[in-house]
């Protein structure tokens, strides 16, 4: 693996969340998840937005872990992860793990939180699925 895909996720941004303390989230581009979706085996792209903006359309390949569970999800055991949401839990030194929403607020909340949680190149797609639709069409 290069240094660039190890690094995709680089860009760095300060994000406020509630009042609270900043906290420091790397970033991905349009450009860099569309080739992350082209390329990568080891890819975990999470939708943290609610079931009905999902029902109305999604990035292909994302799964689905609502911004408020995200901390939970997280924290399971591997075997609950799977059966749950139908892949293998991430490892905390997985190199490609984005998060988004519809236009980067609560990916940034979900990054940060993945971020706490001990994943290292947790990034958010601050575009979100807004960008996505938009350059995609669906």
């Amino acid at each position: 693996m290069s240094d660039k895909e190890k690094h995709e996720c680089q860009h760095e941004g300060v994000i406020f969340l509630s009042g609270l303390w900043p906290s420091v989230t790397k970033e991905i581009s349009y450009a860099d998840l569309k080739a992350l979706l082209g390329k990568s085996q080891n890819l975990l792209l999470i939708d943290v937005r609610t079931k009905e903006e999902v029902d109305k359309g999604r990035i292909p390949g994302s799964i689905h872990i609502p911004v408020n569970t995200v901390e939970e999800a997280l924290a399971m055991e591997p075997e609950e992860f799977k059966s749950k949401y139908g892949v293998t839990k991430p490892p905390l030194d997985t190199p490609e793990l984005v998060f988004h929403c519809q236009m980067g607020k609560r990916g940034a909340t979900a990054t940060s939180k993945a971020l706490e949680a001990g994943y290292l190149n947790a990034c958010n797609y601050a575009g979100g699925y807004k960008e996505w639709f938009e350059k995609e069409g669906k």
